[in-house]
Parts: structure tokens; sequence; C-alpha cells
């Protein structure tokens, strides 16, 4: 009896036992199954979990322009491949979600993941001071219908034949030299005060200016041009230069690469105070040695230099000094040069690329005769160097910085770096139309024909 009794208790407990166990399999089912359905309603296009898709876009920056492929993303994360394809260092910013890439150095990656979660409209940029106002600045779309096929499409580019784009090369070279409004490095005449100086009067203000055929940007100028006016002294020559202020904020004047007094230097607030705007400023010094120097700002400078506020300040008289430092080295008829040529390189701020505050087909070209001479004072008062290239013929650097070299040598490139003057004796030996660029390839052509740091000098027969 005691038997039966514990085998019927024994097959009731395992019966609850399997009864325990089948509810919970069944409530796991349950669980799951809700689980999976809620995973399948919140991965619906408008659901929160939706920033689980992933982008991947590919960026390249160059001077001065950012590439995106695709341009237009779901929400989500977003991973960025960056490649900078360029000549210096660059970042790649998204200012309003507060992402920035690593500074980037030419030929190097990075990559930027974020998490983008609302549609919109974001700007894209370089942070590094004057690239932005350069044109390194696009956008990116960010739309739920943004799927991947569309965004494929968004960023197709129709390809041009090679008869479009040869036609379109003509086109542009057939506009040079194109009219423009304004030009820069006119010759300032100084006034002889009752004091003994030679005084130049310029004013800053900011000018619609004319870069190429139709694009007008907001430039900074001395005296209503870009670059300034050139202005010119001999040794020994007592000098004041009057600043008056009409800009939007503050300024100064740096005497770049010219010996003058310590309170004359024009960096505030070591050395003065800022000049607001209306105000003036009078800079004296006695030229105490040739220079090849130029006046600019030091103020807020990584944006008002590269927008237009510098110029050229010659001191001594360089056509002679620059040829005969060539001696007879060059194949000049009469030792003499016949031109003096300033050459402003830029790169970056609201003029870009450019020579002399132009971009191609508006630069203006140079014209000699074979067997005779210019003197050219390059000057580099862009972010990064440019190595400028004369196709015909080799050029004598006679002086660099404004020192005459003890041994000249003969270039055909010469690298300007930023803040550098090189001084070059060209002499013309073959008749011809000869090319004359920055050899940064990005700075003088583009698909649609040559564009930027760009002109020509023509050599005609004697």
């Amino acid at each position: 009896m005691d038997g039966e009794l514990k085998d019927r208790n024994d097959a009731l407990w395992a019966k609850v036992m399997i009864g325990f166990m089948l509810t919970a399999m069944s409530m796991s089912i349950l669980v799951l199954g809700a689980v999976g359905i809620v995973s399948i309603v919140n991965s619906g296009p408008d659901s929160p979990s939706s920033v689980s898709i992933e982008t991947v876009v590919e960026v390249q920056l160059s001077e001065f322009v950012i590439t995106m492929n695709p341009a237009a993303v779901p929400p989500g994360k977003v991973t960025f491949k960056i490649t900078n394809s360029g000549t210096t260092a660059h970042n790649f910013m998204i200012p309003d979600l507060g992402q920035n890439s690593p500074m980037i150095n030419a030929g190097e990656t990075a990559t930027l993941e974020t998490i983008i979660p609302d549609e919109g409209t974001f700007k894209v940029m370089c942070g590094v001071p004057g690239h932005e106002a350069a044109g390194m600045v696009s956008s990116l779309t960010v739309s739920a219908n943004a799927n991947s096929a569309q965004v494929a499409a968004s960023s197709d580019q129709p390809m041009m034949s090679w008869q479009e784009m040869d036609s379109m090369m003509l086109d542009v070279a057939k506009k040079f030299p194109a009219a423009t409004t304004g030009t820069g490095n006119s010759i300032l005449e100084p006034i002889m005060s009752s004091d003994g100086f030679k005084e130049f009067h310029i004013t800053a203000s900011v000018i619609k200016w004319e870069v190429e055929p139709g694009k007008f940007v907001d430039g900074w100028a001395y005296n209503g041009e870009i670059p300034g006016p050139v202005l010119k002294v001999n040794v020994g020559d007592k000098v004041r230069i009057v600043l008056k202020n009409e800009l939007p904020e503050s300024t100064t004047l740096h005497l770049h690469g010219v010996r003058v007094p310590n309170a004359m230097d024009g960096v505030d607030p070591y050395t003065q105070d800022p000049i607001p705007p209306g105000g003036s400023f009078s800079y004296e010094f006695t030229a105490l040695e040739p220079s090849v120097g130029m006046y600019h700002s030091h103020h807020n400078a990584q944006v008002q230099v590269p927008n237009g506020l510098a110029g050229a300040l010659l001191i001594g008289d360089w056509k002679t000094a620059a040829m005969e430092a060539a001696g007879k080295r060059v194949l000049d008829t009469d030792g003499k040069a016949e031109q003096e040529v300033i050459m402003v390189l830029n790169d970056s701020g609201t003029i870009g690329l450019s020579l002399n505050g132009k971009s191609f087909p508006a630069t203006a070209p140079y014209t000699l005769k074979i067997g005779e001479s210019m003197v050219v004072h390059y000057f580099n008062e862009g972010n990064i160097a440019h190595p400028m290239h004369l196709h015909q013929p080799s050029g004598l650097v006679v002086a660099r910085d404004g020192k005459v070299l003890e041994s000249p040598f003969f270039a055909d490139t010469i690298t300007v770096g930023p803040g550098e003057r090189w001084t070059v004796v060209y002499t013309a030996q073959d008749a011809g139309v000869w090319a004359w660029h920055c050899h940064i390839l990005t700075h003088a052509e583009t698909p649609a024909g040559m564009k930027y740091m760009v002109t020509a000098l023509i050599v005609e027969p004697a």
C-alpha cells in the first residue's frame, strides 16, 4: 500500500514539473516573439533604431575643394573615409554636429564616425583659417529617402566626352586675357612732407573685387586695389606710411622683410594698440638697406591677408641690382632690364588661387622681345608653397627675401613658400607664347580648361 502511494506521488510530482517546464518554455517563446516583433517594428524607416543603418561616404580634400561620394545619406551611422589628395594639411568638419577630423597631411587618410539621427542639410568644411572662404565648403544632405540606390544616383556625375572637354578648354583659352574691373600693383607716388619724410597714405577697406569674369567677392583692399599699391623708396629715405582703417574690425600694418624700429613693427598688442575702425596710425622709419619687402595686416591676419590686405615695398634700385648680379650669365642684349614685375601669389580667403588678385583667364600677360630681360619679384602672401614655372626661358635666381645671392642659379621652377620673396631675371630667347603657372596642377588646370594661377609670357622677335 505504501509503495503504491509513493508511486502515485512521484507521478504527480513529475506531471507538475513537466507543467512548469512547458509553461516556462511557452513564456520564453512569447518573450522572444515579442522582442522579435518590437525589433521588426523599430527597424522601420521612421523608428528610432533606424540609426543602425550605416553609410560610408568617401571624402576627397584638395586645394580648395571638398568632394563627397555620396553627398546624400539616410539618417543613422555615417562613416566618412577622408583622403587628402592636396598638397597641404586639411581637416574635415561638420560644425552643426560638433564633429571634426584631426589634421590630415597631404597624401594621408583618416576616418570620422558619427550618428546623424535627424534629417536636414549640414555644412561641411575645412577648418584651416582661410580655406573655407577659398572654396573648401560643401553640404551633406540627410534624408530618409536617401536609400542606397538613390544615394548612388545622386552622386553620379555626368561624364563629358573628350570632344566636349576639348571644346571647353579652347573656349576658356580664347578668353585670355579677359577684362575685369580693378587692377592692383599700381605705383603710389609719395608726398614730401614738411619734415622731410616720403609720405604714403593708404586706406584699408572692404570692396567688391572681380577675381575672374563675373565672379565678385568681398575683397579687403588697400586704396581700393588688390594687391595694394607698390611703394618704392631709396636707401636713406625717411619714410612715413599713414594707414587709415575703414574696415569693419581693427587692423595693423606689418612691414615684412624691412628693418624698422620695434615700435613700428605693427604687431598688436606688443608694439602698438590695434587700429580700430575709423582710426589711423603713422608708421615711420628710415630705409637702412635694400629690401624686397611686403606690407600686410598683422591683426586677424589669417583672414585679412588672404582676403587682399597685402602689397609690395621696394627699397633700392632692384632692376639695376638684379642685372648686376646676373652679369654675363644671361643673354641680354644691353645688360639692362626692360621691366620689373611684381607677382603676388595667393591661395585662400575670398580671393583664392590667384596671381595679383586675379584668376585665369583674367590674369595679365607679359611681353618681351628676344634679348630683353625682366626682373620678377615673387611674393607669396598665401598659406602654402607654390612652385612657379615659366615654360621658357629658364630664370636666373639672383636674390631671396631681398638679399642678393652669392651664387645665383638657374631654375625653371622656383618654389616660393609663404612669406618668401624670390627675385628672378628672365631673358627672352625664343619667340612664342609661353605658359607661366604654379606647377601644383590643380592650381592651374581643371577639366574645363586652365584656371587660377596661370598667365603667359609672350616673346616677340627682336
